[in-house]
């Protein structure tokens, strides 16, 4: 879905952190603030305003 390299170069713009993809949903995930971005026709929308608040990201 998403190219492995492009997802280690994306970061959340809100909070600048790492993101991980989640496949299930076809969004990605800010790893610390928890926002998702959707995935549109195989490109990702990192925009704020798309981004919808997910579950706060579950300490390891």
């Amino acid at each position: 879905m998403i190219d492995k390299e492009l997802l280690e170069i994306l970061a959340c713009p809100s909070c600048k952190a790492d993101v991980v993809l989640d496949e299930p949903s076809a969004r990605i995930v800010c790893t610390a603030c928890g926002l998702r971005y959707p995935i549109r026709d195989g490109i990702p929308v990192m925009l704020i305003d798309e981004a919808e608040q997910g579950p706060p990201p579950r300490k390891l």
